[in-house]
């Protein structure tokens, strides 16, 4: 039992080192599966209509028209 424990090389410890690699790697894969669904459908919604695509170009790369003045307000 001492042998299989701690030193054969499938021995309990490194058993539950990589038990633990193999959960933490799991929840990583469903938060990135959710994170890929979730731009998916903004990525539809963005190819949907004309106004969204230009919404999320005025807010996320601060483009304006050339007719307009743009204000950033910084909240500390």
């Amino acid at each position: 039992m001492v042998w299989i424990g701690f030193f054969d090389q499938n021995n309990l410890v490194d058993r539950f080192s990589l038990n633990s690699r193999i959960s933490d790697l799991e929840k990583q894969r469903t938060h990135y599966q959710a994170q890929i669904e979730d731009n998916i459908n903004r990525m539809e919604e963005l190819k949907g209509s004309h106004e969204n695509l230009e919404k999320f170009a005025r807010e996320q790369y601060l483009m304006k028209r050339p007719d307009e003045e743009l204000f950033i307000i910084i909240e500390e």
